[in-house]
């Protein structure tokens, strides 16, 4: 199929990469001290119940696991001392099948603000991850990750030789997963609008030719999945390729690639008018664009230099061919380039020593870093909305016939911190919501 040759091509070039101009940091080299945060032990009034008293311990372990994920950032104490810089005091009391907790956060002795939340049933992770929220909002002022979503591809529906990779949904930390799609197909490349209420993606699929004898054509189009109404619609069907959309910070367009011409060009089209415009003319290869928060500034994969390499450009350019720019130089060839939330950085994939591994580049591709060595084949990756880590699949061979492929979660300086899935089939292109 033309996608996938249109892959190939821009993997299987002939010219060698230049060698990489710059130094790189160790894998995994942490940069920050550390803040010190001493959980307390839940102070409860009343009895609790036996279902109660399970809630409550089910909530304390998910806050503690959810902040174990920020251990780069800081030293986690649980013990019923009142020594951390941070300290953390729980107030509870029984509520229905559930408790109320009221969560007192205090540095150095000065309180900073109560949070409750009610845990039970149904509503125990949601309570229990908006709780860890507003703890970590206490200490740091910012959103933590605790309440997002990650959205993936997985073939674990496939029959046979019949394969088949449908759409998922789980929590940041790799619970409650849950099935969106079921068309018996091939999806690819999922984005999540800014607000979060629609998935776009591209869906091969079989288009009817009109010939008598019934015969069908595949194409691989571009649909978006509304998570408010469950349905599903068309944003591009043209024929041959419509792939790879990122969309806008505001949300009122995406950029994705296109073959009309006949060549992968990159275009950006206004979701409400659907019209087009061409953003890239080079006759080489374009795929797999995204933007900058604040619109300027577009990466992308090009075969300009003979095999896929990443670029940059302004994509609101008056002559966007003359301002573009390859910023990597490591590598046979590249793959997934991936601006950070704050357009700071690129994290992307990398051919190197016969596998492929994830490194991580400055806008403006100095000050590379070598994030993953001798941790399987590891690529597509995706960074979280605060910018503070990386969601990435990572291929296992297990034998000749049999390999495994989940999503990892690392931290942005490439500490890897575990599996997110397991025992769910070949997994692929995970993204964060935002």
């Amino acid at each position: 199929m033309k996608f996938f040759a249109l892959i190939l091509c821009l993997m299987t070039f002939s010219v060698q990469a230049e060698d990489a101009p710059v130094t790189m940091l160790s894998v995994g080299e942490a940069l920050d001290a550390k803040d010190q945060v001493t959980f307390g032990q839940p102070r409860i009034s009343g009895i609790l119940n036996a279902a109660q008293k399970k809630v409550l311990d089910e909530v304390m372990s998910l806050i503690q696991n959810d902040f174990a994920f920020y251990k780069h950032r800081f030293e986690i104490g649980t013990t019923g001392n009142t020594s951390g810089y941070f300290m953390v005091a729980f107030n509870v009391t029984g509520a229905g099948a559930g408790v109320d907790i009221t969560a007192e956060v205090s540095k150095a002795g000065k309180i900073l603000g109560k949070d409750t939340a009610s845990p039970q049933g149904t509503k125990l992770r949601d309570e229990g991850h908006k709780l860890s929220d507003a703890i970590y909002r206490r200490i740091t002022g910012k959103a933590s990750v605790f309440r997002e979503k990650i959205v993936f591809v997985s073939d674990r529906s496939t029959m046979g030789r019949d394969t088949r990779k449908e759409l998922y949904i789980m929590d940041f930390d790799g619970r409650r997963v849950e099935r969106l799609t079921f068309f018996n197909s091939t999806i690819i490349s999922p984005a999540i609008s800014p607000d979060n209420r629609h998935i776009i993606f591209s869906l091969i699929q079989s288009h009817a030719t009109g010939d008598r004898r019934g015969k069908e054509n595949k194409n691989i189009d571009l649909k978006v999945y509304d998570r408010e109404t469950r349905k599903f619609t068309t944003v591009s069907g043209h024929p041959g390729v419509n792939s790879g959309a990122a969309y806008s910070a505001d949300g009122k367009s995406i950029y994705f690639t296109l073959t009309t011409s006949g060549n992968a060009d990159i275009y950006e089209m206004n979701l409400a008018s659907k019209k087009l415009r061409k953003v890239t003319t080079h006759y080489a290869e374009d795929v797999d664009p995204t933007v900058t928060a604040d619109g300027n500034s577009m990466s992308f994969l090009s075969s300009r230099a003979g095999r896929a390499h990443i670029y940059i450009m302004n994509p609101n350019g008056p002559d966007n061919d003359k301002n573009v720019r390859r910023v990597s130089f490591v590598g046979q060839f590249n793959a997934s380039p991936r601006y950070s939330p704050d357009g700071k950085a690129i994290v992307f994939t990398s051919w190197v020593d016969n596998g492929f591994d994830l490194y991580r580049i400055d806008a403006q591709g100095n000050n590379l870093a070598r994030l993953t060595k001798d941790f399987g084949s590891n690529e597509e990756p995706w960074w979280s909305p605060d910018g503070e880590f990386i969601i990435f699949t990572s291929q296992r061979v297990l034998s000749r016939t049999k390999a495994t492929q989940d999503i990892y979660i690392m931290n942005r300086d490439g500490e890897i911190l575990g599996k997110l899935t397991q025992d769910f089939g070949r997994t692929y292109t995970p993204r964060w919501t935002n």
